[in-house]
This record gives C-alpha cells, structure tokens and sequence, in this order.
C-alpha cells in the first residue's frame, strides 16, 4: 500500500495494478477483494487479477499495455520467463532484506527471528531465480529489540516505497543501473508455517522470544493448555527460573529464564490480557504449556 501511493504520487504514469485474485477473508470467511484492490480501484485504475502470472490472458493485457516497467511488492509468485519480458525494462522488486540475504517469502519474520540487529529493502531486477536478480539500490533499518514482524515491516514498507520509486527515477534518468548480487552471505527464508509456529518451552527463552515477535502478526505463535490451543503475544524475558513450560502467575519457564507473557487468544475467543485470562482459567499446580 504505501509503495502504490508512492507510485501514484510520482511523476511515473501508473496505468494498472496486478493483484490476487479475491479471497475469502475474516471469521466469517467472506469473498473479499484485497486491499491492494481496493486502493487502485479508488485511483481508478484498471486491476488485473490473474489466478498465476502464466496465465495466457493476463500476459496478453500486460502486453496491450505496453509498459516500460512493472514494479512488484510481496506479490507471492513467482512470474514466468513471458511475463517478465513484456516491460520494456523488466519488473523491478521491492524486497525487504539486504540480498542476498533472507531470499524468500519471510524476511522479515526470519531477521527476527535470527536476532538480526540490521535489516533492510532492496530493489532488483526479476528473474526466474528466487531473488536472484540484480540489484539497483539498498536501504538499512536497525532491528529494534522489541520489533516485532509487523512492526519492523510497517517501517520497511513507508521507506521502501521511497527507495522503490527512487529506482524508478534514476532508471528514467539513466543514472541508476543493476549489478549483480554478492556470490556470498545468501540465506533462505521460507514461508513460516503455523506448525513453524509452535512454541517450544524446551528452547532458550531468547529465542521463544525471537519466534512469538517473529510469528506476530502472522501466523500467530502458539502453545497448547489442557489440549487447546492459545496463541501468543510479545513476551518479556524475566530473571526468573522455572522448568520449562510451567506456569506460575503470567510467566513461563523455558530452558533458561522464564518469559512473562503478555496477550494471549485462546482457542475461540477474543485477545485479551494473559493475567485476565489465567485469572479466570485457574492452571493447577504442575501445570505446563506444552
């Protein structure tokens, strides 16, 4: 979103925007058009929205439309060799990591959830290679020590937009061209699945606290209590020892210091404070989140 306001307020011309098809979406599983959708078509913009970038009939519209560049943010597929050849320069990737650093569908969860101090955005030059491309130009944000997910990526999307439409000038100006990745310090990160999600009380409370920042907003880490499962907010490492995964007041033991939790959503229910929750719950003695 803020890279499409970026775009829209630019001298470029913006004449469509790709997006995912409408989804359902929410409790109650509505058919909802993504926001993306929503913003462009307020602009008045034509929306395309094929089920995957190969399809025949979206690539024939793109080419209609005889663009020089198609700029992507977080599109979520990969775009085939026909597709990428229908701008004139190509389509340019605003990604949030110092590539080649974190390539993949979750850098920002995994510079959390590795303990990352710096993090940041670069804009590439698709390919067919995931986040191979070259580069034009880079970005850096300190990872604050709290940060979680969503925060750290609310930061990188507003400045990425800059450096995204910063790109777009200097490839227009002749004064920004692409060079190729460093052959080294590349990693991976994939998708966090919610299984990826679970908390394991048998881990360091350092990193149960990097992977319940990591998983908010998104999938949402999570433990089970008497068979049902609780998803989890921010926690805070307190001095404090217990065994791991048991319960005294709103802390936590882990394989180190114990955490103090902070929201939880149990199975069912609304957020709500941990200490309002376990007043009501009332764990026994002995027992653990497992």
């Amino acid at each position: 979103m803020p890279s499409l306001a970026a775009l829209l307020a630019s001298r470029h011309e913006v004449v469509a925007v790709i997006t995912r098809p409408d989804a359902p979406a929410g409790r109650g599983r509505t058919v909802r058009p993504s926001p993306v959708r929503v913003a462009a078509q307020a602009a008045g913009l034509e929306v395309l929205t094929p089920d995957h970038p190969r399809d025949a009939d979206f690539q024939a519209r793109l080419g209609e439309l005889d663009v020089d560049v198609a700029p992507v943010v977080a599109y979520g597929a990969l775009v085939p060799r026909a597709a990428l050849e229908l701008p004139r320069v190509g389509w340019v990737n605003l990604h949030f990591s110092l590539l080649p650093a974190w390539r993949g569908a979750a850098p920002v969860q995994h510079a959390v959830l590795a303990g990352d101090e710096v993090t940041g955005a670069t804009t590439f030059l698709l390919e067919e290679g995931l986040d191979t491309g070259p580069f034009f130009g880079m970005l850096t944000e300190q990872v604050r020590p709290t940060d979680t997910s969503g925060d750290l990526l609310g930061r990188l999307a507003v400045a990425g937009a800059g450096l995204l439409v910063a790109t777009l000038d200097g490839i227009e100006d002749g004064g920004v061209h692409a060079v190729p990745q460093p052959v080294e310090g590349i990693s991976l990160a994939p998708k966090i699945s919610v299984d990826d999600a679970r908390v394991d009380w048998s881990a360091p409370a350092l990193r149960v606290d990097r992977l319940v920042r990591a998983c908010t907003p998104a999938p949402g880490a999570w433990t089970t209590l008497r068979g049902r499962r609780v998803k989890l907010g921010p926690v805070t490492v307190v001095d404090v020892l217990l065994p791991a995964g048991a319960l005294a007041g709103d802390l936590v033991g882990t394989a180190t210091q114990a955490v103090r939790l902070g929201t939880v959503r149990p199975e069912g229910k609304g957020e709500m404070a941990a200490t309002d929750w376990l007043r009501g719950l009332r764990p026994e003695p002995g027992e653990l989140f497992v």
